[in-house]
């Protein structure tokens, strides 16, 4: 990390890297916070009674929100300032799981979900504003990288964090304790002095990007690509347990520990994924090969029941690929992406996500519901298929494009 926010002078190295560990520990934060309540669906499904397409509903509230509001927020992050977005945030998000716990129902478990969506929709507008006005610019994409390692590795430690605190303080507890972590970590920003950063903080060599239209067809086309990893993904990381329990007979130790390993695997993956990307500029092709792999291992698994060691190794494989991933899609967006228009090109793209986010839950809930559990990884592999055509189809138009 010292490599990375290595600047002339030491007081600005040292802003960097206050910044860097700040707004990484918010990402984590909010990582952290999209797996709770897909960690205690089966604690959920019992306490209230409902079927795995009503709580798949809370996820998709949870998609729609975070959609609808992520551009206003960023509006709002240019205006009042990305500081202030953000520690909000972190409270909202915190504030919402604590509400569930000590109000279990049905009608909170969908107000939290939806005030989830509206904390989620802060990170990455004011994430990005903070480090894009306070890291050096020459070091910038292996802060982004550190960014969204600390993202996935928040996810990846969640299952385990919520089995150890549903053995040890039950589910209403864990509900509580996960939503404490969001005003705990804006405390902890505070103290450890995040700076602010505003629309006019953000420039290219010191001018303000020009605005222009950045609604090509290669952004639309990148835009059906992030959905599509999305999806892909939905399935595995929000009913993967679920679905080893009831269609594979593993135990609720045995199918968090694969998912764990999955998620983990996934942060490793990011970082090694960023020196892949460094050294070619076919980034479609290097996101095609790892999904084809992914797509071969994932069908495994959804064909044939595996022994605990070798599911969990398998899907620690299926989560490094994934992982490695990431960068590539990402320079895949800054290739499609007028100059000077990276950032409106990602915040675009980035509704694939979000259309995801609404569309997998009930898919994948519908699934369980029609006791399908294997359909869980084979509709990824689906996906996972179309990502790869897609992946390839958008490289050879990229690389047509005249330099």
């Amino acid at each position: 990390m010292a490599d990375v926010l290595a600047a002339p002078q030491q007081a600005k190295s040292d802003t960097s890297l206050r910044t860097l560990v700040a707004v990484s520990i918010a990402h984590w934060v909010s990582h952290f916070h999209l797996f709770v309540l897909p960690m205690l669906f089966p604690f959920l499904k019992e306490q209230l009674g409902v079927g795995y397409i009503e709580l798949g509903f809370a996820l998709t509230v949870f998609g729609v929100v975070s959609g609808l509001t992520q551009a206003p927020t960023g509006y709002l992050a240019d205006h009042i300032g990305a500081r202030k977005v953000l520690l909000m945030g972190l409270a909202l998000g915190g504030f919402a799981l604590i509400m569930l716990g000590l109000q279990l129902s049905y009608f909170w478990l969908i107000a939290c979900a939806a005030l989830l969506g509206l904390a989620n929709s802060v990170y990455h507008p004011a994430d990005y504003a903070i480090l894009s006005a306070h890291m050096d610019e020459a070091r910038m994409g292996r802060a982004f990288s550190i960014h969204t390692f600390a993202g996935f590795l928040g996810g990846a430690v969640a299952p385990a964090i919520m089995a150890a605190l549903v053995a040890t303080v039950g589910g209403l507890g864990a509900l509580i304790v996960a939503g404490a972590v969001g005003p705990l970590a804006a405390l902890l920003l505070i103290a450890m002095g995040l700076p602010d950063a505003s629309a006019a903080d953000r420039k290219i060599d010191g001018v303000h990007a020009p605005k222009q239209n950045i609604i090509t067809p290669a952004i639309i086309v990148l835009t059906i690509f992030f959905m599509l990893l999305g999806l892909s993904n939905a399935g595995i990381s929000n009913f993967g347990v679920v679905a080893l329990m009831s269609g594979y007979g593993a135990s609720f130790s045995a199918a968090n520990m694969a998912l764990t390993a999955y998620l983990a695997t996934s942060a490793i993956g990011v970082l090694a994924g960023g020196y892949l990307a460094d050294r070619t500029r076919r980034h479609g092709q290097v996101a095609a090969a790892c999904f084809a792999t992914n797509a071969t291992i994932v069908l495994i698994i959804a064909t044939v029941t595996l022994p605990s060691l070798l599911l969990t190794a398998m899907m620690a494989i299926a989560g490094f690929l994934g992982g490695v991933i990431a960068p590539s899609r990402d320079m895949m967006v800054r290739d499609a992406a007028p100059p000077g228009a990276a950032g409106r090109a990602f915040g675009i793209v980035s509704t694939g996500f979000n259309f995801s986010g609404i569309l997998g839950p009930l898919l994948f809930g519908w699934i369980m519901d029609q006791s399908m559990p294997h359909w869980v990884f084979g509709a990824s592999v689906v996906f996972m298929i179309l990502t790869v055509l897609l992946a390839l189809a958008t490289d050879r138009k990229l690389q047509a494009r005249p330099a």
